[in-house]
């Protein structure tokens, strides 16, 4: 026995249509408006740049003012401190020669060091000579430091 055959058929009234038409975005705004609110927010912002940039040019000039201010003091008191090694110095050497006869602080037996430089000159001494009785390890740490002058 051989079963009726139903064939498949669409339904009445037909299958919907398929939807392959272009559907465009939503548009929220014109080109023109596009372009005010372009025109709108570069203007705020530059507005907003300028009054930025007036603060920061008063506080620069400000800071550069404080810097030529100060500059002298921290001069001044560098050459103070340099003044008070050297000081340290000959102290130094004074005690540690003073069991040593006819040795006379800032000469050699006696001889002055530099002959054609007037005795009231001061002549900076190097690099060793200015930290020859610190310890090792101040010589060394400030050899490393990037002189500021």
């Amino acid at each position: 026995m051989e079963a009726a055959r139903k064939q498949d058929m669409p339904p009445p009234g037909g299958y919907k249509k398929i939807p392959f038409a272009r559907v465009p975005p939503k548009t929220y705004m014109t080109g023109f408006q596009m372009f005010a609110a372009y025109g709108t927010v570069t203007t705020i912002g530059m507005y907003i740049y300028y009054l930025n940039a007036k603060v920061v040019k008063r506080e620069d000039i400000e800071m550069r003012s404080a810097q030529n201010v100060i500059f002298p003091v921290l001069i001044a008191e560098r050459d103070r401190e340099f003044l008070k090694q050297l000081r340290r110095n000959r102290d130094e050497e004074a005690k540690l020669m003073a069991n040593v006869k006819g040795w006379e602080v800032g000469t050699w037996y006696g001889e002055p060091i530099y002959k054609t430089i007037p005795k009231d000159k001061l002549m900076p001494p190097t690099y060793h000579e200015f930290f020859i009785h610190s310890d090792s390890k101040t010589q060394y740490n400030r050899a490393n430091v990037k002189m500021w002058s």
